[in-house]
């Protein structure tokens, strides 16, 4: 039964998260990051909080009215402040269970996995102790409701036998120390709850508690707008004990059991909580599965480009990511929820089980061929694996370098060659063809390939295209100047040249021609005499920024050639070269691969649509090198090379 439920939940956010990453891309997928906005919600919760404390009066006779002033007089912060406090604390209730429904889905609560499951079923009650505790405060008839309703909920209980409810009799019998006393547990609480979980996120490896910037403006904007459209008052006059609360509107987040208090008995509501507690407590150990002998633990070796290699063990029910990083070592990844599908990598020796990804980032030809992602793959065997930019370094090691903007050459109105600098006595080694990942104020990358070769000198060229919508390059195009300081990571990547005697085939779509221009001037300085011949396929003329240099190539060295392909070339262009598809272009000069080298640098879409047909053409699959990219805000097939 528990496998069924799982099945259909599994589905249904395979679905909801394919559909967001097709709208907002895996960056911002808000499903893959519901821990973190939990967190910030908390802190928006306390900052809130805060807030209205300093204007909230505990006496008896004061809540009420010092909560209305709060709100009428002072509605363009106070009101504000209040209303963002409502609606945060209900949206944090919905991201935590959807989070644990999600754990609970893809069955990410068992082994290892029970204390981070376990402390966040406790959580869940805490948070609900301390928001219906912030009911009680307003003192109006909607805190009267919720008082005299918990109290007598409580009450049924042996350990206080009804004197509870003895306080409630009269309202003169609630007095200055009561409110004192809800004030005091509605500011512990809380210091509680971010303690656990502080203590929560401690057994997951780099567990981010920061959602990324568009997330949060997202959320802060969302938020702000409805506590304007629909802005939080109290309900009804101030609390009086005399009379019975006949009519309130409660908030189904927090309040959603309080209607049955008054229809089923108290005993009955305390053993359905209790014992649905109790369920989900014991839920990772059930059904109970008796093994005899040690758990199985799976060795794992991964390498790099650069014969780097790094040994872990994974324990069963971990995933080759999730343990990668548990011991420290620095494997690239960013939603871990199969859906971004920068944690690719190539299968070498041993057995994988797959848990559910998104069928777009690795379709089953690719699978097939040996690829996997790491946040999803369960060793079943000893595995060896080869993982795209890894140097077999710890991520405490993964050095953050810094250079200088020194300078900035339009090439084309939306191509911008972009030269840095590094710090004086510093020089970046780098194989021809690899990238650096330039970070984002809000820890986002963006991918751009070296355009020059590794001369040992301390100057990075990047050809950066224009992505309207991006998050960097319109800041490159309209507001980076010379002296700007940029921090990156890097070198990374293993788009490079492999050694062997056979022809040499590149194809480049739009600044795809990068990394192959730093291959190839690479190439002429290391003496490398084999046959190259470039197709460099872009739409007009203007957008082959730099044939002038490839022309120049191939004058000075016969074993060079350049094709350049427009697929949709202009009248002004008075075009007589080639035309249409850049990959058709070179399978109608070579019909026949096999014995031939192929170097493949451009879009998604035209990797996954050229690399079967070479393959098709002859071309061993060993044989064939692509480097994939995509826009930032958009979902599909690993980007190793990000220019948004």
């Amino acid at each position: 039964m528990i496998r069924k439920i799982q099945s259909l939940l599994q589905a249904l956010f395979m679905g909801v998260e394919g559909l967001f990453n097709a709208a907002f891309g895996d960056r911002i997928n808000p499903f893959y990051h519901l821990g973190a906005i939990t967190f910030f919600l908390f802190w928006m919760v306390g900052a809130s909080g805060l807030y209205l404390y300093v204007f909230f009066e505990t006496g008896i006779t004061d809540a009420y009215t010092s909560v209305v002033a709060l709100t009428t007089h002072q509605w363009w912060l106070g009101g504000i402040m209040r209303s963002l406090h409502r609606y945060c604390s209900d949206a944090m209730v919905l991201t935590m269970a959807l989070h644990m429904l999600r754990y609970f889905a893809f069955n990410l609560y068992r082994g290892f996995r029970w204390f981070s499951w376990v402390t966040g079923v406790l959580l869940i009650w805490m948070v609900y102790a301390s928001g219906i505790n912030g009911f009680m405060l307003p003192w109006d008839q909607l805190a009267q409701y919720v008082t005299v309703t918990s109290f007598e909920w409580l009450d049924w209980l042996p350990i206080f036998s009804g004197t509870l409810m003895r306080n409630f009799l009269y309202s003169a019998h609630v007095g200055d120390r009561f409110f004192t006393l809800l004030s005091f547990m509605h500011l512990g609480l809380p210091l509680v709850v971010l303690m656990v979980m502080w203590i929560h996120v401690q057994r997951v490896p780099k567990a981010r508690t920061t959602p990324p910037r568009p997330i949060i403006i997202g959320l802060m904007l969302t938020l702000l707008v409805l506590s304007l459209v629909a802005p939080v008052h109290s309900q009804g006059d101030v609390s009086d004990l005399a009379r019975a609360v006949t009519s309130i509107r409660p908030d189904w987040f927090y309040m959603v059991i309080f209607p049955l208090l008054t229809e089923i008995s108290l005993g009955r509501i305390w053993i359905a909580v209790v014992g649905a507690t109790v369920i989900l407590l014991l839920l990772p150990w059930w059904p109970p599965q008796f093994r005899h002998g040690e758990k199985h633990s799976y060795p794992v070796m991964v390498h790099g480009m650069d014969g780097s290699t790094a040994r872990f063990s994974v324990r069963e029910g971990e995933t080759i990511l999730d343990a990668g990083l548990r011991e420290g070592f620095a494997l690239p990844y960013e939603c871990r929820n199969g859906g971004c599908g920068l944690c690719m990598c190539s299968v070498e020796q041993g057995e994988l089980e797959h848990r559910p990804y998104q069928r777009s980032v690795l379709p089953e030809e690719q699978r097939l061929r040996g690829k996997a992602l790491m946040c999803c793959a369960l060793p079943r065997s000893e595995v060896v694996i080869e993982v795209e930019g890894f140097s077999g370094g710890t991520a405490a090691a993964a050095m953050v370098h810094t250079a200088t903007v020194t300078g900035m050459e339009r090439l084309t109105d939306d191509v911008m060659r972009l030269l840095l600098q590094l710090p004086q006595g510093q020089v970046l080694d780098f194989v021809a063809g690899q990238y650096i990942d330039i970070l984002l104020d809000d820890g986002q990358r963006r991918a751009f390939s070296f355009a020059n070769r590794p001369d040992g000198s301390d100057l990075i060229e990047l050809h950066v295209r224009l992505v309207p919508d991006g998050r960097f390059t319109p800041h490159v195009f309209n507001a980076m100047k010379t002296g700007d300081v940029i921090r990156f990571e890097g070198p990374r990547g293993q788009f490079v040249l492999h050694d062997s005697p056979h022809p040499i085939l590149f194809i480049a779509g739009a600044t795809g021609f990068a990394p192959i221009k730093s291959i190839v001037e690479d190439a002429f300085a290391r003496g490398v005499q084999r046959p190259m011949r470039l197709y460099w396929g872009v739409r007009q003329r203007k957008d082959l920024y730099m044939l002038d240099l490839c022309l120049q190539w191939q004058s000075e060295h016969p074993n060079f050639t350049v094709v350049p392909v427009l697929s949709a070339p202009s009248a002004d262009d008075a075009w007589t070269g080639r035309t249409g598809l850049v990959h058709t272009a070179m399978m109608a000069d070579f019909p026949d691969l096999s014995g031939h080298q192929v170097y493949l640098c451009g879009s998604v879409k035209m990797v996954e649509t050229a690399v079967p047909a070479f393959i098709s053409r002859g071309l061993d699959e060993n044989s064939c090198f692509s480097d994939a990219f995509l826009n930032a805000a958009a979902s599909g097939t690993v980007p190793a090379i990000v220019p948004g």
